[in-house]
């Protein structure tokens, strides 16, 4: 019986694993699982709804038209700019704000550097050099509130072309914003746009508010670009546009004025300056000279008369003449001698034909010469 028992035990001990080795049906029984009868039924039964309202009360919720539009926040955010207009306004407008732009007074000498005209609305430059712009507000703009810069065309004909670099300076410039015409310098907030639209670049800078005992906030602005490159504006006058913009990218003012870049600007601001003006004095002389009395007659003789005894005494002017060689000089002076003789036949011929312009005496008389004496004597 004990020899039984022990062989059960062990049959018992194979087929039976320990408790850290259990079956996958124990584990599974051990597993605690509520049943179907406690599962709440609060939640929506889908069988005994009807299908029709469901798909109704979906197609209420969804609308196409805002499947594609982004809220309304997000246009502002991030530095995410509006779209700009296709054709830029160049009118200046001042805004609730009273925005003004000064230029420094700089004279026309060939070294200077930047200066700007009043009578034209044009500020001369040299290339990547700095210009001085003074922005002044009658009152402090919103909080946030930026400068954006932006080159247009001035000709009609011109203003759909967007203003860029020259393709020989943009290979030269290894920045990201290599191909941006206007720069802002002294500034590491300044910030580069292209619009996707229209591909129009402007650069932008927040507005900083004037300091202690000034009334105006500087910025500096360069030009990289010559007027005259090829590839770039190629002789096609700009404009600058300066507008002070919200963050959201709201106008608030704009300035507007014209640029060239050029190698010497005081020559060339003293060079339009001057022919404006002349234009401008010229259409009053050109009224004047048709008002005009007719010139007078005397006067035209007196200068035929001087001309023809200017023309004599042009004749009668002796020029020394240095010849090499004795054989030419002699042929030269036969040549002077023949002249000379050609001119005192031609005076012998016209004091003869002076002479017989003198009136005959009658038939059968003879003019007396001096020294003879008549028949009757």
């Amino acid at each position: 019986m004990m020899e039984e028992h022990s062989v059960e035990n062990m049959t018992l001990s194979q087929t039976i694993p320990p408790l850290s080795q259990d079956s996958f049906q124990q584990l599974w029984e051990s597993v605690c699982t509520p049943s179907i009868s406690t599962i709440p039924t609060e939640s929506v039964n889908y069988a005994s709804t009807d299908m029709v309202s469901l798909l109704d009360e979906l197609t209420n919720r969804f609308d196409e038209d805002q499947l594609f539009e982004l809220p309304g926040d997000m246009s502002s955010k991030d530095g995410v700019t509006p779209p700009a207009p296709t054709v830029p306004v160049t009118v200046d407008y001042p805004g609730e704000f009273g925005f003004e732009l000064r230029f420094q007074k700089s004279g026309t000498a060939k070294s200077v550097t930047s200066t700007y005209s009043e009578l034209l609305n044009k500020l001369y430059c040299q290339l990547a050099k700095t210009s001085l712009i003074e922005v002044l507000v009658g009152k402090q703009p919103p909080q946030g509130a930026i400068l954006r810069a932006t080159a247009v065309y001035k000709k009609n004909e011109h203003v759909a072309d967007v203003v860029r670099r020259c393709p020989h300076h943009q290979n030269e410039d290894v920045t990201e914003y290599r191909s941006h015409l206007i720069r802002v310098e002294g500034s590491q907030r300044a910030l580069y746009f292209e619009d996707p639209h229209t591909k129009r670049q402007s650069v932008t800078v927040p507005y900083e508010p004037p300091q202690l005992g000034s009334e105006m906030t500087t910025i500096l602005l360069s030009f990289m670009c010559n007027s005259s490159c090829m590839g770039g504006m190629n002789r096609r006058p700009i404009l600058t546009i300066l507008t002070l913009e919200t963050p959201e990218g709201l106008v608030l003012g704009r300035r507007c004025f014209e640029v060239r870049v050029c190698a010497c600007p005081g020559r060339d601001r003293k060079t339009e300056e001057e022919n404006s003006t002349k234009m401008q004095n010229g259409t009053k002389q050109t009224k004047k000279r048709k008002s005009a009395p007719a010139p007078d007659n005397t006067t035209a003789k007196k200068s035929k008369s001087t001309s023809s005894a200017e023309e004599e005494d042009k004749d009668k002017e002796v020029f020394v003449l240095h010849v090499r060689g004795r054989e030419r000089y002699e042929w030269l002076k036969k040549v002077n001698e023949g002249l000379e003789l050609h001119d005192k036949e031609n005076k012998n011929k016209s004091s003869a034909s002076t002479k017989q312009d003198v009136p005959l005496p009658s038939s059968g008389k003879r003019l007396l010469q001096r020294g003879e004496k008549s028949d009757s004597d």
